[in-house]
């Protein structure tokens, strides 16, 4: 079976393939995950030159789009790349590309399409029409929780028979690692210690954390809770709620922006990961933190459950709700799941040799529907 994974998003200009991946590790990540599970794979990129060259398995061709901005122009270009070496399967990344995606399956209509969310928005009112005569041409969207398409279906950009899958955006190659190890390295400290890794916005809702938090060192007094992040337009606050808080001042330590090569030594460090985000389309710390065996303290978001078998290698709270952050850290404190557990569910269901084969059983899914209606 022979898949190409188009990505029209272009690649920034001037920049090497080897730079682009270290940029974008998801392009090579995906396609190389689902070409380990034994299927051919190639990468159809958009760029500002056009080369080609292989890379672990994959077939990678840059498509030279310059000067094309209308979709239906892109979209001809994609047809003209894709007739070189017929796919069986095109996957398509991001929802934003259906009008180019109606378009090839126009000039292509025997090639099963599917598209994968990468947080892409419901489109505005005025366009929802187009969007229903474009997906009519689609045969699957695959979302790292299929109730996270609920959006999409109640503005009716969805035909009733759309085929919905359930697959993460992606994983991670974080290890557990020597915890002992690791503090020695960090200095992280707590019993147990907490760790967060997010923006300080209004979404990810640091202060519900913190408060949460705050309730539960009254009951366990060595916790300790470290907080990294990157924009922090919520610090103003976050520094008020820490320093008016005598349960805080002295068990919250804020880590700042730390680079993401560090940040697998401080998930190795700590005991439990904690989330307050009100929606995700994945969730790639969370992922991470699983991948090091970490108990997740997390919001019971559609994509959160997905990731946690609903909690069973975890513990979901309400977003926003004080009270059952607090409950819910802790239980993780007292009674939380060996981190042998934790990387057993991760390494079954979210790691990349997983992925590749859910990709590869969706792929020979469509493929098999398409032919049986033919």
């Amino acid at each position: 079976m022979r898949v190409v994974q188009l990505n029209l998003h272009p690649a920034p200009q001037g920049m090497a393939p080897e730079a682009l991946f270290a940029h974008w590790p998801t392009l090579a990540d995906l396609p190389e995950a689902v070409a380990a599970s034994g299927v051919d794979v190639s990468v159809l990129q958009a760029a500002h030159h056009a080369t080609r060259f292989a890379r672990h398995g994959v077939d990678y061709r840059f498509m030279d789009v310059r000067g094309i901005a209308a979709p239906r122009a892109r979209a001809r270009r994609v047809v003209e790349a894709l007739r070189v070496g017929m796919p069986d399967v095109l996957h398509v990344h991001s929802l934003a590309c259906a009008e180019e995606a109606f378009a090839i399956a126009q000039a292509l209509p025997s090639l099963p399409i599917v598209l994968q969310d990468h947080a892409d928005r419901v489109p505005n009112w005025w366009r929802r029409s187009a969007w229903r005569r474009w997906m009519r041409s689609v045969d699957a969207v695959a979302f790292t929780a299929t109730s996270l398409a609920h959006r999409f279906e109640t503005a009716g950009v969805f035909p009733p028979t759309l085929r919905v899958v359930a697959i993460p955006e992606s994983s991670s190659r974080f290890t557990p690692g020597s915890r002992d190890a690791a503090r020695l390295a960090t200095g992280i400290t707590g019993a147990p210690a907490v760790l967060w890794v997010g923006h300080l916005n209004d979404n990810k809702d640091p202060l519900t954390v913190l408060d949460g938090f705050a309730r539960m060192a009254v009951k366990v007094p060595e916790a300790r809770l470290y907080l990294a992040y990157g924009t922090a337009p919520l610090m103003d606050a976050v520094r008020r709620r820490i320093d008016g808080d005598g349960r805080l001042t002295d068990r919250v330590h804020l880590l700042g922006n730390v680079p993401h090569a560090e940040v697998e030594t401080l998930m190795r460090a700590a005991d439990v990961y904690v989330s307050g985000s009100h929606a995700e389309s994945c969730g790639f710390a969370l992922l991470e933190a699983m991948a090091c065996g970490i108990a997740p303290v997390v919001t019971d978001i559609p994509s959160f459950r997905e990731l946690t078998g609903n909690g069973a290698v975890g513990r979901l709270y309400p977003a926003g709700d004080v009270a059952a952050c607090a409950e819910a850290l802790l239980g993780a404190a007292r009674n939380r799941p060996p981190r042998e557990l934790v990387r057993e569910h991760f390494q079954a269901r979210l790691s990349f040799p997983a992925l590749g084969r859910r990709w590869a059983s969706v792929y020979a899914q469509l493929l098999d529907a398409r032919r049986l209606r033919a």
